[in-house]
């Protein structure tokens, strides 16, 4: 697995000012071997000691941590898993002394890996549209007609010299209708090939999103204290949220909540089971949403008429390259401004730790979804008052994943599956029950893994229900600050912890029973 550049630029900036493990490890208040370990990139480092490292050794925490980097190191990690690269056997744990020791040349790297992606892609485009459309296989038939209609006729015409009049008019006037067609026809595939969205980018609308939100470590300071005003605002309607957000909503905004039963309503307007009509001002849930959809929805929806401003500033971001990404970031900032309604900072901080991130006790506690309470887990990032710093993955019944928020050391897949043995799949095993896991990569780097499954409920008996699965994952230094560390054993030499890796083309471990497909880089045993 790569790791951030963290220890490499403390050991590199240490040296440059002349002072020893010893001297550092001292004043920061850590032992010699611990620096070591984290100098080494063997070790996590937050919080209070990562501050005290950047003021001794006079460092940008953001340029310390290497966030800017993080989707570098992550593409290079996947530009080494290409199967056109597998002889050259990469080992993707030099990547942090790659870009450490020549950025730009990283960065010259992954230009012409991201260029020969888009070719790539953009020549598999256009091959699905040359064996699936059928109306291009109908108009190459056609085509394919109308140049041998004209090219009979014309033979006809140039070897036959005894043909009468009448029927030399008759092919004349074939030739012509026969020409128009193809015509026709032939501007019809340049026009079919000059679409626009023949054309494909390997750096998604999604991607660029999560760029931004990865960059700022899901933490928005500015959307907090929007949320805290709008929450006071909806206090005055209610104490209990349920009932205070329709209120708020009729008085501040002029919006009307109402039910409807899906068979009457278009399914392709409600997204998460609800659509809102800004001509109308009307909210609109479908009968089957849940308690929790309809809060968080509610919330949302406050959010987008109430703190718009805040929102479109953080939106205001070179990386949102497009309408279409800015649309979407304003949708995940508004889900951020809505979370931090339903879990107000300090008081959700507080029960987290108070019931020892018991995600049921809290889900209860706030009426929302596991989902809900592992999303806000993650965004505990204020400065003198962090929470646990969790990555999150979710992932459909078939192991895509469909959403993510990595750990500097712990890069969760952005495609495709993860390792089959991580709890996230294990969850769809046992539904409704919260699944936990000691784990130890190929670098024995430790993680507590906490998953759970999300069913979205069906609205009629011949509906299925359709489940996802959402996992959190925490280095395990901080594994015992939680419920679900209870009864593991969390010491260096504890056996408890299962072997797994990133990925099956990226795991050396060549002795695992499960692995799908031969690894790619790092070849060596585990």
């Amino acid at each position: 697995m790569a790791r951030q550049l963290t220890g490499y630029r403390i050991r590199e900036r240490r040296r440059q000012l002349g002072l020893t493990q010893a001297g550092v490890a001292k004043q920061v208040g850590i032992s010699p071997s611990y620096l070591n370990l984290i100098e080494a990139n063997k070790r996590a480092i937050a919080g209070a000691t990562l501050r005290r490292i950047t003021e001794i050794l006079d460092l940008d925490p953001d340029t310390l941590t290497g966030r800017t980097e993080q989707r570098m190191i992550d593409d290079l990690v996947e530009l080494a898993a290409e199967p056109m690269l597998r002889d050259l056997e990469l080992d993707g744990a030099s990547v942090g002394d790659l870009i450490g020791r020549h950025p730009t040349w990283a960065a010259a790297l992954l230009a012409c890996w991201r260029a020969y992606r888009d070719q790539a892609q953009t020549a598999a485009a256009l091959s699905d549209r040359l064996n699936q459309d059928p109306a291009l296989a109908d108009a190459v038939h056609q085509l394919l007609t109308h140049v041998t209609a004209v090219r009979s006729t014309s033979e006809i015409l140039a070897t036959t010299d005894d043909l009468p009049p009448d029927m030399r008019d008759r092919f004349h006037s074939i030739l012509s209708s026969e020409s128009a067609r193809l015509s026709e026809v032939t501007q019809a595939l340049a026009a079919f090939f000059d679409k626009p969205h023949s054309r494909t980018r390997s750096i998604t609308v999604a991607e660029e999103v999560d760029d931004v939100i990865i960059e700022r470590e899901n933490h928005f300071p500015a959307l907090e204290q929007a949320a805290d005003e709008l929450a006071t605002g909806v206090r005055r309607h209610g104490d209990i949220l349920l009932g205070a957000l329709p209120r708020y909503l009729a008085d501040c905004h002029g919006v009307t909540i109402e039910n409807r039963p899906p068979a009457e309503a278009g399914a392709d307007r409600y997204r998460n089971l609800c659509a809102y009509d800004a001509d109308s001002r009307t909210l609109v849930f479908l009968d089957h949403a849940s308690i929790a959809t309809r809060q968080f929805q509610m919330a949302r929806l406050a959010a987008e008429l109430g703190a718009s401003d805040p929102i479109e500033r953080e939106i205001d971001d070179p990386r949102l390259t497009s309408p279409a990404s800015r649309a979407q970031a304003f949708r995940a900032l508004a889900s951020y401004t809505a979370s931090a309604i339903v879990f107000p900072y300090d008081r959700f901080h507080a029960d987290a730790v108070d019931v020892r991130y018991d995600i049921e006790v809290l889900r209860q506690r706030y009426r929302a979804s596991f989902e809900q309470v592992a999303h806000r887990l993650v965004t505990l990032r204020r400065p003198g008052s962090e929470g646990i710093p969790f990555g999150f993955l979710r992932s459909n019944p078939a192991g895509f994943t469909t959403k993510r928020f990595p750990l500097p050391d712990l890069p969760l897949p952005r495609h495709g599956h993860g390792c089959p043995l991580w709890a996230i799949y294990g969850a769809f095993q046992t539904p409704g029950r919260v699944q936990r896991q000691l784990v130890r990569f190929p670098d024995n780097a430790r993680y507590l893994f906490v998953a759970g499954t999300v069913t979205k409920q069906p609205a009629s008996f011949h509906e299925p229900p359709v489940p996802h699965a959402v996992m959190l994952a925490c280095d395990v230094m901080h594994a015992d600050k939680t419920v679900y560390a209870d009864g593991l054993d969390l010491g260096s030499a504890g056996r408890t912890a299962i072997p797994v890796g990133p990925s099956c083309r990226l795991c050396p471990r060549l002795d695992c029973l499960h692995r799908a497909e031969e690894p790619i880089v790092g070849r060596s045993g585990a």
